[in-house]
């Protein structure tokens, strides 16, 4: 059975009482078995904001201006717009919320609905989702198709059907019953601000009809307004977001009407009603036989009305009556072209990647942990390509730093929703390797964040939040230029770096900067100034500051990514060196000889306790993080043997925690001390425990995107542990092989690239590696340089069942091997997706099975 039909299988059979993720033949054009194995619903459920992914699954192409999905739920900070778990729908919404705890920013939400009476509150306009006879949705959820079929509550069935471009969205309502349909433009909502769901703001919107067949309008509701830098508040303040909707040519003529609260008004051609609790609705003719469809498309802006109206006749044209084309999906203007349009730049990308669990081409089980593998995998890809979302529109973008529109050179871009302290670990790298041509308009939008704001971004949604802690934009460009990536305005990057390492937040030694702290300015390297940077001292103070301690961690690696990139520019010696010392130095001032642990400290030196001081993590996972400075990090903690006992003590402690990013690099440090069997085997058993292809199948949130940038790397074989060293340190690949053919000549520089081709036979039942070779040469330990890989290679793993001498130094495995080499394990069928890759001998043995069960 070819693997097309294995997925149709899998949809058939694991998806009962569930959402199918499968589109329809008709909008599964281009193929694709990379994007057929994507799931949407990955990391969507859990009954808490951080019990799964937090992940919207949206239809759209790679990083969306405006992303769009069904609602079924009120979202804000803590929630997002769809949770795979409810039953109803309330319509459609364009949603520009970035991550399931940051705020939303003038959404636009179309709901349809029958009858005269049209249900403005949120819960009264939600209609059930039908079901088969089988008991499942009549829903489909897919990168470049949604729909799902309604009860209108009076005896007949509403279906609606969603794509989008970047910044247009295309709907598509077919109503089948005997009552006058109708459709709602929910235009300002009520709007809880933070994550207090009583909490609610009235923001401002405003509507009117600009042609017999148009609804254009703005809301200014920016929920993350109260956490905005207090020096471009006044600026960001003025933000709007803008929509213009055009149903299509020969649409029945609809009756318009404004209601403003609950006070209906007639709406008038040309006259703008504002204000707060604002929609709009248009009615249709009650239908005289058949299936009524009301077909519309959906543009926004940052920008005005008139650019909105311009991105819908850019992206979506009108359909053209002259066209003779037979295939409907290559007409321009129609639904199924949109459609096919945005699954085909999903297609384009993930056509370049190859993944094979065997590499001789053997079936695969859909209910065997296999297959669970590769929806993780494809879909991690998806998660990766989604952030942060563009801001340009054509050669303009508005920016909510100055509140001005700025011009773009003709491939000027400009960018939003960076989550910086999560991305810079992992996903940055992957989007270097994978989509080199998009880091030059990232790039160039920090730098445009930065002259327009002062800073740049740490938490951008819109403009920056002070989510977060460190200046991990200085990482971001380090590491691109590092990589030879090209494009960027490298004297203006090194000014806003340099800023950030020398100049401290305006009241640094008063202001505290807690989490979300509102009414403060720019939060940037806060304790800069007082502590950290008196001789002999070093870190920032506890007594001063919150999350002084991973302050203080950060802060030396944000130095080291300073002084790489000083180092790369040709810069003094002295700025170099300074940079250099301080990031060797101020890490290990938090150092406790007398715990073995890291320790925040006070302004006097004091020690501020154990569990004081930290971000998203605690003393045992903070302890591990001087990634650029692993050799001394193992020297403090008394050697190699007790370094791996610390690392050993850390994981069988219960101590690692995948949901939060500062555990992410862990596993791989066994490999730098000289234990690479120990990575090999702590990998797949935190893959198998964090990941599967469930709606809660990540163990924590996405973080645009970090959760899934590990499992990718992991599943290549290799991580970056310091971002700013262009390595990957080895761990154990998943599958037998992987192809990725990456971009050619482009932003890297260079001639046309050849394949990155990693094979690893036997992957899936033997974890650790015997040798490895990158075309054809030998490489002794467990590195990879980027330089290796970056326009191609071969590289080989050969795998075994058991330890083997390759990159374990001889003391670590006599003192932590014995009896951990396993043998090969076969999959059965059982009730729940199986585990082929092997565990630890401490996870095998709590199954009582032979087969290891997956213990999700």
């Amino acid at each position: 059975m070819d693997l097309q039909k294995h997925i149709l299988l899998f949809t058939a059979l694991c998806l009962v009482n569930a959402t199918s993720t499968q589109p329809p033949p008709s909008f599964s054009v281009p193929s694709s078995t990379g994007l057929d194995l994507v799931n949407l619903l990955i990391g969507n459920g859990g009954d808490t904001p951080n019990g799964s992914g937090g992940m919207i699954p949206s239809t759209a192409p790679p990083f969306a201006m405006t992303r769009w999905v069904a609602q079924n739920q009120v979202h804000y900070v803590s929630a997002t717009p769809y949770n795979w778990t409810l039953d109803k729908v309330m319509g459609v919404v364009g949603t520009r919320q970035p991550a399931i705890w940051m705020g939303e920013s003038a959404p636009i939400s179309v709901s349809a609905g029958v009858d005269d009476e049209v249900q403005v509150d949120f819960e009264q306009r939600g209609l059930n989702v039908i079901r088969g006879n089988d008991g499942q949705k009549k829903e489909v959820v897919s990168s470049g198709y949604y729909s799902v079929e309604l009860d209108d509550k009076h005896g007949g069935t509403i279906q609606i059907e969603q794509s989008a471009t970047s910044r247009v969205a295309h709907l598509r309502f077919t109503f089948n019953g005997t009552l006058p349909p109708h459709l709602l433009f929910q235009v300002s909502r009520p709007s809880i601000i933070t994550s207090d769901a009583s909490n609610i703001t009235y923001p401002l919107g405003a509507v009117s009809i600009q042609t017999p067949l148009e609804i254009c309008g703005w809301s200014d509701e920016r929920q993350d307004w109260i956490i905005a830098p207090t020096s471009i508040a006044p600026f960001s303040e003025q933000f709007k977001g803008y929509f213009c909707a055009r149903f299509d040519p020969g649409t029945p003529q609809p009756t318009y009407g404004i209601i403003q609260n609950t006070t209906i008004f007639p709406a008038e051609e040309g006259k703008v009603s504002t204000g707060p609790l604002l929609s709009a609705y248009a009615k249709f003719p009650k239908p005289s036989g058949g299936d009524t469809i009301i077909t519309l498309r959906v543009g926004t802006s940052f920008i005005s009305v008139e650019q909105a109206r311009t991105n819908l006749e850019t992206e979506i044209p009108d359909i053209s009556p002259e066209s003779s084309e037979d295939e409907i999906h290559l007409v321009p203007g129609t639904f199924e072209n949109t459609a096919y349009l945005v699954r085909k730049s999903w297609a384009d990308l993930l056509n370049r990647v190859e993944v094979q669990v065997y590499a001789d081409g053997r079936s695969v089980d859909p209910k065997s942990r296999d297959f669970v593998d590769l929806q993780t995998f494809w879909t991690g890809v998806v998660h990766t390509l989604q952030y942060p979302s563009e801001q340009h529109e054509g050669n303009l973008y508005y920016s909510g730093y100055d509140n001005e529109v700025h011009h773009l050179s003709d491939s000027g871009e400009s960018y939003t929703g960076y989550s910086i302290w999560d991305t810079y670990r992992a996903e940055w790298a992957w989007q270097i390797l994978f989509v080199p041509h998009r880091i030059p308009g990232m790039v160039q939008s920090m730098l445009a964040d930065y002259q327009e704001g002062g800073w740049m971004p740490m938490w951008k949604n819109v403009v920056e939040t002070n989510i977060m802690v460190a200046t991990h934009a200085d990482s971001l460009i380090a590491e691109a230029v590092l990589k030879n990536i090209t494009g960027i305005d490298r004297d203006l990057a090194w000014e806003a770096v340099w800023k950030d390492a020398t100049v401290p937040p305006k009241d640094d030694a008063t202001v505290v900067y807690s989490d979300r702290e509102e009414h403060v300015d720019y939060e940037v390297r806060a304790g800069l100034s007082t502590a950290f940077a008196t001789l002999g001292k070093g870190w920032v103070a506890d007594d001063v500051h919150s999350e002084s301690a991973s302050r203080t961690l950060d802060y030396s690696y944000d130095d080291y990514a300073a002084y790489v990139l000083a180092r790369e520019l040709g810069k003094p010696e002295d700025i170099t060196q300074m940079l250099f010392n301080r990031s060797m130095t101020n890490a290990f001032q938090l150092f406790n000889d007398e715990t073995g642990f890291m320790e925040a400290r006070n302004t006097d030196g004091s020690w501020a306790g154990p569990d004081n001081g930290w971000t998203e993590g605690d003393k045992w996972a903070y302890s591990f993080d001087v990634v650029h400075d692993v050799p001394t990090l193992i020297e403090r903690r008394g050697g190699k043997i007790k370094f791996v006992q610390s690392l050993e003590d850390h994981f069988n402690g219960g101590h690692n925690d995948q949901s939060n990013e500062p555990s992410h690099h862990i596993p791989y440090m066994y490999s730098m001390a000289g234990a690479a069997f120990k990575s090999q085997e702590r990998v797949r058993e935190i893959a198998i425990a964090n990941y599967n292809n469930t709606p809660t199948g990540l163990s924590g949130n996405e973080d645009c995107g970090q959760m899934s940038a590990w499992y990718i790397f992991s599943a290549m074989g290799f991580y970056p542990v310091n971002p700013v060293s262009a390595e990957y340190i080895v761990g154990s690949p998943f599958f037998e092989k992987i192809s990725i053919a990456l971009e050619g000549s482009g932003s890297s520089g260079g001639n046309a690239n050849r394949n990155l081709t990693i094979t690893a036979l036997g992957a899936r039942t033997k974890p650790y590696i015997k040798s490895l070779t990158i075309d054809g040469v030998p490489v002794a330990s467990p590195v990879i340089r980027h330089a290796q890989i970056a326009h191609g290679a071969e590289i080989v793993f050969e795998m075994s069942a058991e330890i083997e001498a390759w990159g374990n130094d001889p003391a670590l495995v006599a003192a932590f091997g014995p009896g951990a080499a396993l043998a090969g394990l076969g999959s059965g069928d059982t009730n729940g997706p199986q585990v082929s890759m092997p565990l630890p001998r401490a996870t095998r043995d709590r199954n009582s099975d032979d087969t290891i069960r997956d213990e999700l």
